[in-house]
């Protein structure tokens, strides 16, 4: 599946391409797109079941790494590849079974492991949002917000929405979504070792990278950077986009 994308800067030499995490889209990284597209052709993507990609039953990470790597050859065949969360691991699925596609890795706030959180009932409190009752997404946000209890949350969520002729429709497949949680807080068990350039970015204040995550990164990647922004969370790069932005340029330049 070729991914839908949006392209910022001059098109020319080699792309680089940003992968949002879960529940987001590559509307979420359009400011940070269009900031880094002043020195780069920048290419912000949505997964497939985000966004306006195509929906499938499968979220899985080999699949999500395959669609990746397709929109990579529609691109030229390689890329410098920029991925949050979800679309960091996503980026390193790639990176171990198509390596020859990525000139450089940046993964932000994730390591190759399995971790313990999950994401359903979020899922399950954006399936219960009563679509036919709002006509703007400041109402269906306040909604979210009253569910979720988190402002942050529900604004973020709430960016999926779609209107069209006052109706409104999710832009994920939370079905899919939801039958695949277990392989998306996964992780592959693939044995790799990408010899490429990377850059790994945790905050400060996520629990996402710890010393097990950072000791994978390492031993998969050996040419790893390992940069920490402090009192940035998981979301880091929206937390922190000066700081977050500096470690991409310099990493790139």
């Amino acid at each position: 599946m070729i991914l839908n994308s949006y392209s910022f800067g001059d098109e020319t030499g080699i792309p680089l391409v940003i992968v949002h995490g879960l529940f987001g889209s590559a509307r979420n990284w359009h400011s940070l797109a269009r900031n880094l597209a002043r020195d780069h052709w920048v290419v912000s993507v949505d997964l497939r079941n985000h966004g306006k990609s195509g929906w499938s039953d499968s979220n899985s990470y080999y699949d999500l790494a395959a669609d990746l790597g397709e929109t990579i050859d529609a691109l030229g065949g390689k890329a410098t590849v920029l991925g949050h969360s979800m679309g960091g691991k996503t980026a390193m699925t790639l990176a171990a079974t198509a390596p020859e596609k990525i000139e450089r890795l940046i993964v932000a706030d994730i390591a190759p492991v399995t971790y313990t959180h999950d994401q359903s009932d979020n899922i399950a409190i954006m399936q219960e949002l009563p679509l036919s009752e709002f006509t703007r997404r400041s109402e269906a946000q306040t909604w979210l917000q009253q569910r979720t209890e988190d402002p942050s949350l529900a604004a973020f969520f709430s960016q999926s929405l779609e209107f069209q002729d006052g109706q409104a429709r999710w832009l994920l497949n939370h079905e899919a979504l939801a039958a695949h949680m277990a392989d998306i807080v996964g992780f592959p068990d693939i044995d790799f070792c990408f010899e490429r350039p990377t850059l790994a970015i945790r905050g400060g204040a996520s629990d996402y990278v710890d010393a097990n995550g950072q000791s994978e990164l390492e031993k998969k990647f050996p040419q790893l950077t390992l940069s920490t922004i402090p009192q940035a969370g998981h979301w880091l790069h929206a937390e922190k986009p000066k700081e977050f932005l500096t470690i991409v340029k310099d990493f790139l330049s």
